[in-house]
């Protein structure tokens, strides 16, 4: 089982999200547990604060050290004093973090647990960054209000990697980016929608020409959207023929 702790100041925004589809079956099946934190309630004095203004100036308000700091002794059930001290991965969603992706996601999903802290305002007092946290996640090149939807996607992402969380098994093998590659193009019922009709080697039944079919669809998909993944996907001389077939230059 894979436990995920998501501490957040607007726990609310994870209604619902997590009560439909692939995950709330995960949930249901044990598979993982997700447990939702209001860093508020670990803020010291009668209010509550957990932002503050910056030390020097400049614009916006950052979040605090101690209620973060407290909220993630309290998950871990011992003091933190320095980064040795943290034995889970505590991970800050941020887009100063490393760019999320497949590979990343399959990495996680071998964890047992996942401290996932949301940002929020100008970002983090620096040293929960540099003495607290022990890994940083951005799922994109752009700044969003908070780390509450990034949590959701690394939630997601990493909870249909889980044996037993796909109806098919061998499902999110054959996603895009798993491979290398963006995934070749589905199709189902009707045989033909508006005089468009669906690709003939699909109706075959031959595996063998399906499979090939399926694969040369991503390789070309790749190729015209996403070259730059190429250099990185695993390409077998056929795979490498076919594509300077198509034009493109390896």
């Amino acid at each position: 089982m894979l436990r995920f702790d998501i501490l957040t100041l607007f726990p609310g925004l994870f209604s619902g999200v997590f009560e439909e589809s692939i995950v709330r079956r995960a949930l249901d099946a044990g598979l993982i547990e997700i447990g939702l934190h209001n860093i508020r309630d670990y803020a010291p004095g009668k209010h509550h604060v957990t932002d503050d203004a910056p030390y020097a100036g400049g614009g916006g308000m950052v979040m605090k050290p101690e209620p973060i700091w407290l909220s993630v002794e309290a998950l871990l059930g011992h003091p933190v004093m320095g980064p040795a001290d943290v034995d889970a991965p505590v991970i800050l969603l941020t887009p100063q973090g490393r760019r999320f992706d497949q590979r990343m996601a399959v990495e996680l999903a071998q964890k047992e647990r996942l401290i996932l802290i949301c940002g929020r305002y100008e970002g983090f007092d620096e040293r929960v960054r540099a003495y607290l946290a022990n890994d940083e996640i951005s799922i994109g090149d752009y700044v969003l209000s908070g780390g509450e939807i990034p949590a959701m996607v690394v939630v997601e992402a990493v909870t249909r990697l889980l044996p037993g969380a796909l109806g098919d098994p061998m499902g999110a093998l054959k996603d895009s980016y798993t491979s290398g590659l963006l995934e070749y193009p589905h199709y189902t019922r009707p045989p033909v929608w508006r005089g468009y009709g669906v690709p003939e080697v699909l109706l075959s039944g031959n595996h063998a020409q399906v499979e090939r079919w399926r694969r040369e669809q991503a390789l070309l998909r790749t190729w015209q959207r996403r070259p730059d993944l190429l250099a990185g996907a695993e390409l077998s001389d056929a795979d490498r023929a076919f594509l300077r077939q198509m034009g493109a230059k390896l």
